[in-house]
């Protein structure tokens, strides 16, 4: 992978003139990759400048393109335009890409806090985080089901208030429960956690997306809807109670649907977001729709924070093989983000 000779890159009108923080995530994984692919696609993509945040031996374990190291986020903007700014943080060993290491993973977790830390104060315009293994980071402390709960944490935001928001060019969707056996989602399920992820969803695609009047869509948990209540009786207890209260507070909001008659294409063009029960019932269609451009983005946050949708493909990994597309479309969308929020809060 070769970098191209570019010029130093200017705030698009409305954004901010803050970099983003780009948390490198596990060192072993293909984040280094697509971070630095993205800063080669920097010009042709309209990528606002950004800044790594992490060990710089994992970028140049993959890359040899040029680097800069900075002290401080405010040096990134300066030399965004002919070489990749990198905030040094962590201490990865010998990287071999990969081949996930408990040092790389203390990395990707000091990476992680770091980020965060400069988006909550005003360093950085925000924050995209690349993958991590959390098989890997569970063994040096990490305690979170996934980056969206830690940073919501982080942020003082309740894992009630803070919505995974997956989202593409032709769908967003939101799972209602996320990182829970699929035993366990009926009991999860309530009619306060519907309502909870269903404001905080409107409200998102209000704040990052400049949709003045958001039209959701809410699935049904059983095949069919449940049919009445003969294939369970979680439509007629739980999701609808729901659904009706919010109606009579004003949102445009429809359900339960039978979930799989909710993501052909007519029907996608009747709501901005759909809100499912469950992960994959989530997942599975944005990441069949929007499998190379899938972003998520956590609303309900005071800081922006997006993320490729995808994993850390380590059997790939130092190949050069990575698709940076979804980075690409994580970097854009945090910008486009941004710039909805300012024009929100004016």
């Amino acid at each position: 992978m070769r970098s191209s000779n570019i010029t130093d890159t200017a705030p698009l009108p409305g954004q901010s003139p803050l970099p983003f923080a780009v948390s490198l995530g596990d060192p072993a994984g293909i984040g280094p990759e697509i971070v630095a692919k993205s800063w080669v696609m920097r010009d042709a993509r309209g990528l606002p400048p950004f800044f790594a945040v992490g060990d710089v031996a994992a970028l140049r374990a993959v890359w040899l393109g040029p680097i800069a190291l900075i002290s401080a986020p405010e040096d990134a903007a300066a030399a965004f335009g002919s070489a990749l700014p990198c905030l040094q943080v962590g201490q990865a060993g010998e990287i071999i890409p990969g081949t996930p290491s408990v040092d790389g993973a203390r990395t990707a977790f000091e990476s992680l806090e770091a980020s965060v830390g400069l988006a909550r104060s005003g360093s950085a315009a925000g924050i995209v985080t690349a993958p991590v293994g959390k098989e890997q980071l569970y063994g040096v402390g990490f305690t979170h089901p996934g980056q969206t709960e830690f940073v919501a944490e982080r942020c003082g935001v309740s894992p009630h208030n803070a919505v995974m928001m997956l989202a593409g060019p032709s769908l967003k969707v939101v799972p209602v429960t996320i990182h829970i056996p699929l035993s366990e989602v009926p009991a999860a399920l309530t009619i306060d956690l519907i309502r909870a992820r269903a404001i905080t969803t409107a409200k998102g695609l209000q704040k990052n997306f400049g949709i003045a009047r958001p039209r959701l869509a809410v699935a049904g948990l059983n095949p069919h809807a449940g049919e009445g209540g003969a294939l369970g009786r979680e439509e007629i207890d739980i999701i609808r109670p729901a659904v009706e209260s919010l109606r009579d507070e004003g949102f445009d909001i429809v359900g339960p649907l039978a979930a799989d008659g909710m993501f052909h294409a007519r029907a996608r063009e009747t709501y901005d977001a759909a809100l499912c029960m469950y992960h994959d019932q989530a997942l599975i269609p944005i990441k069949t729709l929007n499998f190379d451009d899938g972003v998520n983005i956590t609303l309900g946050l005071p800081i922006v924070r997006t993320s490729p949708d995808h994993g850390t493909a380590f059997g790939i990994a130092g190949t050069d093989s990575a698709n940076p597309g979804a980075m690409i479309a994580a970097l854009r969308m945090a910008a486009d983000a941004a710039r909805a929020r300012l024009a929100y809060a004016a």
